[in-house]
């Protein structure tokens, strides 16, 4: 399970998700890429899925890349606590996720293979997700 080894603060605000991704939008490690949708929470447990949907898919042929880190503590508090007493406990951690971020990318392996390690991951994520071709294989000489 991912989670940062030290963070300064344990606790943060949860700010809020708008706009569309600036920063790793584009495939650039493998040949392709799986690209979000939708803004969303990814929480570590559903990277782990992701990644260990994918790898299992292409038969740990070819390599993945994980493109997203979990930085944002999510905290909660015990069940049967009165309120007050401030902020809960971190329960998980997450990768705040907007649309257009590329959030895996694979490499070494048929774009037919790479599709259906794809389509696995993107049913252990909780958003819509798109299959993206690295930008100079699909263009070519022009």
């Amino acid at each position: 399970m991912l989670m940062p080894k030290r963070v300064k603060r344990r606790r943060q605000h949860r700010g809020r998700m708008k706009g569309v991704a600036t920063k790793g939008n584009k495939v650039t490690y493998g040949s392709y890429g799986l690209v979000a949708q939708e803004c969303a929470w990814i929480t570590s447990n559903q990277i782990e899925a992701a990644r260990v949907a994918m790898t299992r898919s292409i038969k740990r042929g070819g390599k993945v890349y994980i493109k997203i880190f979990p930085h944002k503590p999510v905290t909660k508090k015990p069940a049967e606590v009165r309120m007050g007493s401030g902020k809960g406990a971190p329960e998980y951690w997450v990768a705040v996720v907007k649309p257009g971020r590329v959030m895996f990318e694979i490499d070494g392996v048929t774009e037919a293979q790479a599709r259906e390690a794809m389509r696995l991951a993107m049913h252990k994520l909780p958003i819509k997700c798109k299959f993206a071709i690295k930008e100079e294989a699909k263009g070519g000489e022009a």
